[in-house]
């Protein structure tokens, strides 16, 4: 497999990335927990350069916020091409509370959405669609 990690479009994919993994990571949580996930186009995720490159972009901008990462980069889902990084590292005692609440509030909102209850949705931090376009967003300005 070709190493990303010196291309220049890597490099500025993943700068763009940086600060918008920083931001889901739970309040509070002092940067543990954090994951991004994209989902893009088949087409669209080519013309970026390809699934490998833009998995490549995001370990790189996770390992600059210090995370230990797991990715995942997946062509032809149902959603289109799929991208994920996840933070993996052990998350200190003090900060176990916040992860857990804030998986609390994930899980509620995607049940609220499954079984259809009426009412306002829990508000949910960083959707997929959400991230998505977050990250055509930083990718465009990023390219310019």
């Amino acid at each position: 497999m070709a190493s990303y990690a010196k291309d220049p479009r890597c490099t500025a994919m993943a700068e763009a990335l940086v600060p918008l993994l920083r931001r889901n990571c739970p309040e509070g949580a002092g940067g543990f927990g954090g994951s991004y996930q994209v989902n893009l186009d088949d087409e669209e995720a080519v013309g970026l350069g390809g699934v490998e490159l833009i998995r490549a972009a995001m370990r790189k901008a996770a390992r600059q916020l210090g995370w230990k990462v797991t990715t995942i980069g997946m062509i032809g889902t149902r959603h289109g091409t799929m991208v994920v990084v996840q933070d993996v590292r052990e998350v200190p005692e003090e900060h176990q509370a916040v992860l857990n609440d804030a998986m609390n509030d994930r899980m509620r909102a995607a049940l609220h959405k499954v079984w259809g209850d009426q009412g306002p949705a829990p508000v949910q931090r960083g959707s997929v669609a959400l991230m998505t376009q977050e990250f055509r967003a930083a990718v465009a300005t990023g390219s310019a």
